[in-house]
């Protein structure tokens, strides 16, 4: 069975495993497992910042993030198909407090109009006060999509003292594509996350960093809401593996899924732009053709692919480092026959 239905999915190599089960440990609650503060401290100097925070999944990443610079009733703004608005169970409202108001723009992209046109002072006792914007790079339900205006924006931001929360769930593919450093895109925000157990591929976690005031604030609450671990240093020695071993080979992903959409492209013309997909996530839209997402996903799960829907008519193939360039392929062919 070939899995493209996200990054997610990938298993622990034999380097990694070796390296968990190597680890130097202890209880990281108390702050003494040095494998934890080793991950923390490399993932805040590679994006900019002066802390880091190890969290057990990048949805508590935003959550601690998004919290630490959105005070109790006021609103954080951000695209309609963001990660933090649409696939955090509304976490942000629920734990937090938080409001959220949103743009829509093609891909998930900034928009530097609407932004203007939502940001929102203080206003007097009438209407919510916008107090942070928050933008995913790349963008998950975008299809992956780098930001094109984000510099554009963080100066905005900075003229008016408002600070960017940087959903960098997948900022890793983001920097391998676009060629920008990780630092040059994190240190724009005020607070941003990378995940590690997606594109490179280890089973768990993603960083929140910050300042070292905000990292505090967000330390105490992970463990207020019950997610401080113990020796979770045997999950940050996969983190620190996977960044030292699969970020370049990123590019390998982002080739696959090129070639999965030019397949696409051929076999249901109109449903994907091979030329936009910039990492490596595909979706398609299935409008203009005759079959369902549903119908799609059965009948690939029956050929041996299992892929996924992101909406009512949008279906999402994402590559991965378990799927080899003739997995990929062997994808392709397989939803090429079903929608030709």
């Amino acid at each position: 069975m070939i899995d493209l239905r996200s990054d997610t999915v990938t298993k622990p190599s034999a380097g990694m495993l070796a390296a968990m089960t190597s680890a130097p440990l202890g209880d990281d609650v108390y702050g003494e497992d040095p494998t934890v503060t080793e991950l923390e401290e490399t993932v805040a100097a590679l994006l900019g910042h002066e802390a880091g925070l190890f969290t057990v999944t990048g949805s508590l990443a935003n959550i601690l993030g998004v919290r630490a610079l959105v005070p109790p009733g006021s609103e954080v703004l951000c695209e309609a198909s963001a990660h933090i608005a649409r696939a955090e169970l509304g976490a942000h409202a629920a734990i937090s407090g938080v409001t959220t108001r949103t743009w829509s723009a093609p891909a998930g992209q900034i928009d530097l109009e609407q932004i203007r046109t939502l940001i929102a002072p203080d206003l007097g006792p009438y209407f919510v006060q916008t107090a942070a914007v928050s933008v995913e790079n790349t963008h998950n339900f975008g299809g992956g999509a780098i930001q094109r205006s984000y510099d554009a924006l963080a100066d905005e931001l900075d003229s008016i003292g408002m600070p960017l929360h940087l959903d960098g769930a997948r900022l890793w593919n983001a920097s391998v594509a676009s060629g920008v450093s990780l630092k040059a895109y994190a240190s724009r925000a005020a607070a941003a996350s990378v995940c590690l157990s997606k594109g490179l591929g280890a089973p768990v976690g993603s960083v929140l960093v910050g300042s070292t005031e905000l990292i505090k604030e967000a330390r105490v609450w992970r463990k207020r809401l019950g997610a401080g671990w113990r020796q979770a240093g045997v999950l940050a020695a996969a983190g620190l593996y996977a960044i030292n071993h699969n970020v370049e080979r990123l590019a390998e992903d982002h080739a696959n899924a090129r070639q999965i959409a030019e397949l696409l492209a051929d076999a249901a013309p109109g449903s994907v732009k091979p030329d936009q997909v910039d990492t490596n996530i595909v979706v398609a839209d299935l409008a203009g053709t005759d079959h369902s997402v549903a119908e799609v996903v059965a009948a690939a799960e029956a050929a041996g692919l299992r892929v996924g829907g992101v909406g009512a008519t949008q279906l999402r193939v994402v590559t991965h480092l378990d799927a080899s360039a003739e997995d990929c392929r062997t994808a392709a062919e397989i939803l090429a026959r079903i929608l030709s």
